[in-house]
């Protein structure tokens, strides 16, 4: 069987987290190699994220679920199961996915929230290119299992599967399973992801490592750009070299590799168009 031409899907994550993301975002696709972003659409600056996405046609917008270690959309009198007393999601991944398989009312919040999200997205007008989560707790079952179901009714067509090949061994099964279900829904996704083992250190060096073995199918690199400075960072993210990844995402180097791959690059819906 011939291998399946390759693609590349390019991402930033964690846009609308602050404007020095949103302004790192808009050069990279404006002058770099970034094809898609992924929106935090209840961040501080996912206002200003929203008018910057509008201006660049070109750019692939997707929903970045939030569910672990940040900020709710939703008031916390709506979802006190879910939040700390910030109105925050907690980091503790193993707990909280534990109450959300086993307590109907905490999944139930789960789902408001889930849709809350969904449904802001829908109110900026933009096109949804694909959806993720915070820290890829859409490997859960229970929040793939929601997200499938409300994603739906939301014209969600396309998900990351956040498979890298070095993926621990107790992981893989989850992959697996998670791969079934998108299949068996009808959501496209990515073959392989880069950038889990090296999130928050995508530099030029790990970008070029990456493409002198691109495999053959889809991937999705994903990054987190911003400019130099503060950012309102959780405790997962304080060592992240975000102006580092920023620059690699300009490098001619970068995208000179990127061209000699000979990969199509662009969004989900450009890339896996075929396949929707």
């Amino acid at each position: 069987m011939a291998a399946r031409p390759r693609g590349l899907i390019i991402t930033a994550d964690d846009f609308g987290l602050h404007p020095r993301v949103n302004l790192a975002v808009e050069r990279a696709h404006r002058d770099g190699v970034l094809s898609a972003a992924s929106l935090m659409i209840g961040a501080p600056s996912a206002s200003d994220a929203v008018a910057r996405a509008r201006a660049l046609p070109r750019l692939r917008v997707g929903l970045h679920l939030v569910l672990a270690d940040g900020a709710a959309l939703l008031p916390r009198a709506q979802i006190r199961a879910l939040l700390d007393e910030h109105g925050r999601f907690g980091d503790n991944m193993v707990r909280d996915g534990m109450r959300f398989f086993f307590l109907p009312q905490v999944r139930r919040q789960l789902a408001r929230e889930i849709r809350a999200q969904f449904d802001a997205f829908a109110q900026t007008g933009l096109t949804l290119d694909h959806v993720n989560t915070h820290k890829h707790f859409h490997l859960h079952p229970t929040v793939l299992g929601l997200i499938l179901a409300i994603g739906r009714e939301y014209g969600m067509k396309a998900m990351r599967l956040p498979f890298e090949a070095n993926a621990p061994l107790w992981l893989k099964p989850w992959l697996a399973q998670m791969r079934a279900r998108l299949d068996r829904a009808g959501i496209v996704h990515n073959d392989y992801v880069l950038g889990i083992a090296g999130s928050g250190r995508m530099d030029e060096a790990a970008w070029l490592a990456a493409l002198s073995a691109l495999p053959h199918g889809v991937g999705e690199i994903y990054c987190h750009p911003a400019l130099a400075g503060e950012l309102p960072l959780s405790d997962g993210m304080r060592d992240y070299r975000h102006a580092d990844e920023l620059q690699a995402l300009l490098s001619p180097k970068v995208a000179a590799a990127i061209r000699a791959s000979g990969a199509r690059v662009g969004g989900f819906a450009d890339v896996l168009a075929q396949r929707m």
